[in-house]
C-alpha cells in the first residue's frame, strides 16, 4: 500500500473561522485514504503567526513563541480530525512514535507540530522518511516553487521539476524565527535530499487539485525529486 504524508498549511485549512476548508479537505482525504495510507501534517497558519505575535510583544523567547504555535497547529488538526469522523484515528498524534503507531490501525493520521524551531514542513519530512512514505505532498498558497516570491516578484518563473539539491539553493536563506512562513523551510528540503522521498508543491487552495494529483496524475505544480519515477497517480 502507498503510503502519502500531505503538510498542508493552516492558511489553507483555516484562512479565516467564516471561509475555512475542513469539509471539503476532509472528502479529499477520504478519496485519498481508499488509494493509500494517508499521514497529515496541519500548520498554524495566520492565527499561530498571530500569537507568536503576541508572544514576542511580552517579550516571550522563540523556543516558548514556538511552542505557542505548535498549541495551534494542534488545534487546527483536532478540527480536521473531528471533522473525517471514523475515517481518521480519534486522537492526535503528538511525536513520530506515535504517529507510526496510530497508522497500524489503517485510519487516517493527524498532527500538527511537534518541536520548537522546527515547522510542519520539516514535521511532514521526517514523518515521511519515519514511516518510509512514497510522496510528500506540500498544499501551500502558490502553485509550486518559484524562482523568487511570485507574489511580489512578477518576473518570478515557476519550475515543473527540480532535484532537492537545486531547492536547497533556492531557500538557502530563509530564516528560522518562530512563525516563519515560506513555501518549504530548509530542513524539510534537507531530509527531502537524504531521504529520496519525492516532494510535490501544489496549490492547496482548491482541494481538488489534490484529488487530481493523487487520483488522476494532474496536476500544475513543481515535482522535487531526484530522478526517480514519481508514484503519480495512485
Amino acid at each position: 500500500m502507498k503510503k502519502i504524508v500531505l503538510s498542508l498549511g493552516g492558511s489553507i485549512l483555516v484562512p479565516a473561522l467564516e471561509s475555512h476548508t475542513i469539509p471539503e479537505y476532509a472528502e479529499v482525504l477520504k478519496q485519498m485514504a481508499r488509494r493509500g495510507q494517508v499521514f497529515v501534517v496541519v500548520g498554524g497558519g495566520g492565527e499561530a503567526r498571530r500569537y507568536i505575535g503576541v508572544a514576542r510583544s511580552l517579550g516571550i523567547n522563540e523556543a516558548a513563541s514556538d511552542e505557542i504555535g505548535i498549541m495551534i497547529t494542534r488545534i487546527n488538526a483536532s478540527l480536521l480530525c473531528y471533522a473525517l469522523g471514523n475515517a481518521a484515528y480519534p486522537s492526535i498524534a503528538t511525536s513520530y512514535q506515535q504517529a507510526r503507531e496510530y497508522g497500524e490501525s489503517g485510519k487516517i493520521v493527524v498532527m500538527g507540530g511537534v518541536t520548537p524551531g522546527q515547522t510542519t514542513d520539516a514535521v511532514s519530512a521526517v514523518l515521511a522518511e519515519s514511516v518510509g512514505a512514497d510522496l510528500i505532498i506540500n498544499g501551500t498558497s502558490v502553485d509550486g516553487i518559484y524562482s523568487a516570491d511570485p507574489k511580489t516578484d512578477r518576473t518570478a518563473r515557476r519550475y515543473e521539476r527540480m532535484t532537492p539539491q537545486e531547492l536547497l539553493g533556492i531557500i538557502s536563506g530563509a530564516r528560522l524565527d518562530a512563525g516563519s512562513n515560506t513555501v518549504i523551510d530548509i530542513v524539510a528540503a534537507k531530509v527531502v535530499e537524504r531521504s529520496g522521498i519525492p516532494l510535490l508543491v501544489i496549490d492547496g487552495r482548491k482541494p481538488e487539485n489534490l484529488t487530481a494529483a493523487v487520483c488522476e496524475g494532474t496536476f500544475t505544480g513543481t515535482i522535487v525529486s531526484d530522478g526517480k519515477c514519481t508514484p503519480l497517480p495512485l
